[in-house]
């Protein structure tokens, strides 16, 4: 990989976004070298969680290559390769982090909102600032910004490209957890931890069902929860988990 660092500890896989000297700014190679990591992952057994973090004190990711982006035209707009690299995200089995060391500007902070779960260092700022490129956030931005802090909030954020601290974003619902910058990777890994001490059948399922009842009415939600909670009735994991709570030891789950 010429752009990223991965590494891979009690399950918990780390993608690291390297390029410092630009602020880890997204690149195409950076894309396609995400989504080649996405695809080795997905398919191993020894990847049960991700966490995404950028290199460095400063930046998680400060956005796309704005050298790349004054050549981009109708056809890069269709071809929407960032925003489907994201929705990938978004739907990718595996629960994922977003560790947010510093910055995490336009499609930095989509990438970061594509994930399961976001967790900011006190010194992160984040926002959508495309509208002063003339551009608007075409990653997720507009559809997952304000599912996350409501409409209102969304539209004054992206209309004025306002930043937000870290204790904002908190207060927005934007991020779920600030705390100091030494401590970021580490609750990470903790908190990818305690998801990966659940039933992985449940996990999987109760994001599918999340997400996907979130875009649909709460009838229909309820319906989705009603049959993924029947799925989960006839499974291993479901005896394991309930034997094990009666006879007060840790679950074994196999995620069958």
């Amino acid at each position: 990989m010429q752009t990223l660092i991965t590494t891979l500890d009690d399950g918990v896989a780390t993608l690291t976004i390297d390029r410092p000297e630009v602020r880890n700014a997204l690149s195409d190679v950076v894309l396609a070298e995400i989504g080649q990591v996405l695809d080795d992952w997905e398919h191993d057994d020894a990847v049960r969680a991700v966490v995404v973090t950028g290199s460095g004190e400063k930046a998680f990711v400060a956005g796309a290559d704005i050298t790349q982006l004054t050549g981009y035209d109708l056809a890069h707009g269709l071809a929407a390769r960032m925003q489907r690299l994201y929705d990938r995200i978004e739907d990718y089995a595996k629960p994922t982090i977003a560790a947010i060391n510093g910055v995490a500007l336009g499609g930095g902070l989509e990438l970061a909102m594509s994930c399961d779960i976001r967790i900011a260092a006190a010194t992160a700022r984040m926002g959508l600032p495309e509208t002063t490129l003339g551009v608007l956030p075409g990653a997720g931005g507009t559809q997952r910004l304000s599912r996350l802090v409501g409409t209102g909030r969304a539209v004054e954020m992206i209309l004025t490209s306002r930043l937000l601290t870290a204790e904002e974003a908190e207060r927005y619902g934007l991020v779920t957890t600030v705390v100091p910058a030494d401590d970021l990777l580490g609750t990470a890994a903790t908190t990818a931890a305690t998801i990966l001490a659940k039933g992985p059948l449940a996990v999987r399922l109760a994001k599918l069902v999340i997400r996907r009842g979130a875009d649909a009415d709460q009838r229909t939600g309820l319906v989705l929860e009603q049959l993924a909670q029947t799925l989960l009735y006839t499974t291993e994991d479901k005896a394991e988990g309930a034997a094990a709570f009666l006879a007060r030891r840790p679950p074994e789950f196999r995620g069958r």
